[in-house]
C-alpha cells in the first residue's frame, strides 16, 4: 500500500465569525474536541467514523454532518482509503441573524438532534456555500445569500428541536460548572484534579464524573481545548506562533503544533496563512 496523502485547505473570514475547511484524511485522527460554532459538513468521498453524544456514527459520501456548539466529537477514516469532506464553522450569532423573521425578531437557536443526515439536496446547498467561501472571485453579497439559504435549509430539513429551557441545576451540574469556571480562570496553570476537587468541595472522583457527564470531555481535555482556542485567536490576530504557545501554557511551538493539529486538522502555520488570506 502506498503512502497516505493527507491534506487540508482552510479559509477564515477576515471580518466575520465563519471558517471553512476542505480536507482529505487517511491517517489523521481527530482528538475528541468541540467547536464554539455550529459546524456543518458534507462528506464528498469515502467515509468518516466518529462518536458524538454517546453513540458511534459514520458519514459516507453525500451525507451531511451537523454539530451543535460545544458538541464533543472525534473522527477518523472508516477505512484505509480515507475520506474527503468540506466543513463550515458558523458562529451562533450568524445563525441567529439568518433565522430572524420579517420583523427582525430572532426566532431562537436550533439544536440538532442527529449528527448525521442523508440529504442530497442539503449536501448540494452546503457544497455551494463552501465553494463560494473559498472562491476569491465570489462577492460578499453572493456569499451572504448562500449562507442565509444554507442555514434556512439546514434548519428546515435537518432534525431539530428548540434549545431546552433552563432548569434548576442539580448538585452534579453545579459541581461541573464551578470546576469549569476554575479552568477558565486559571487557563494556563498546571491544575490537578485535586485542585478542582478542593474548589468544589468534593472528591476527585465526584468532580471528574460530574464534569465528564456535563461537558462530554474530561477536565484535562477541556482545559487543553481552552488553551488551544486561545492560541488560535492569538495566531489569527497576528501573534507569532512561538509567542502564542508561551502565552497559552504550551512548552514550546512544537508542543502547540502537535496538539493544534490533533484538534483542528491543520498546523498553526497553515491556520495563520488562512487567517491573513484575502477572501
Amino acid at each position: 500500500m502506498g503512502m497516505a496523502h493527507d491534506w487540508s485547505r482552510y479559509w477564515r473570514s477576515p471580518d466575520r465569525p465563519i471558517e471553512a475547511m476542505h480536507a482529505h484524511f487517511e491517517r489523521h485522527v481527530y482528538h475528541r474536541h468541540s467547536h464554539e460554532a455550529y459546524s456543518f459538513g458534507v462528506t464528498e468521498t469515502g467515509a468518516q467514523s466518529f462518536t458524538c453524544r454517546g453513540s458511534a456514527h459514520t458519514s459516507a459520501a453525500g451525507m451531511v454532518m451537523t454539530f451543535n456548539p460545544d458538541d464533543p466529537h472525534d473522527g477518523h477514516a472508516a477505512n484505509t482509503l480515507g475520506f474527503t469532506y468540506r466543513i463550515i464553522h458558523i458562529a451562533p450569532d450568524l445563525v441567529a441573524d439568518a433565522l430572524q423573521d420579517a420583523t427582525g425578531r430572532r426566532t431562537g437557536l436550533p439544536l440538532f438532534v442527529a449528527p448525521v443526515a442523508s440529504d442530497p439536496a442539503l449536501a448540494t446547498t452546503l457544497r455551494a456555500l463552501h465553494v463560494a467561501l473559498l472562491d476569491p472571485s465570489a462577492t460578499a453579497l453572493r456569499r451572504d445569500e448562500l449562507l442565509t439559504a444554507a442555514i434556512a435549509r439546514i434548519v428546515h430539513r435537518a432534525s431539530t428541536k428548540p434549545l431546552p429551557a433552563p432548569t434548576r441545576p442539580t448538585r452534579s451540574t453545579t459541581v461541573a460548572q464551578h470546576a469549569r469556571q476554575l479552568l477558565h480562570d486559571r487557563m494556563t496553570d498546571d491544575l490537578s484534579i485535586d485542585d478542582l476537587a478542593r474548589s468544589t468541595g468534593t472528591s476527585r472522583y465526584v468532580v471528574y464524573r460530574a464534569f465528564q457527564a456535563e461537558y462530554g470531555l474530561p477536565p484535562s481535555d477541556y482545559h487543553r481545548q481552552l488553551r488551544l482556542r486561545r492560541a488560535r485567536t492569538l495566531i489569527a490576530a497576528g501573534t507569532p506562533i512561538i509567542e502564542a504557545a508561551s502565552a497559552t501554557g504550551f512548552a514550546d511551538q512544537s508542543h502547540l503544533t502537535r496538539w493544534f493539529t490533533r484538534y483542528f486538522g491543520l498546523t498553526p502555520g497553515a491556520y495563520r496563512q488562512a487567517a491573513v488570506a484575502k477572501p
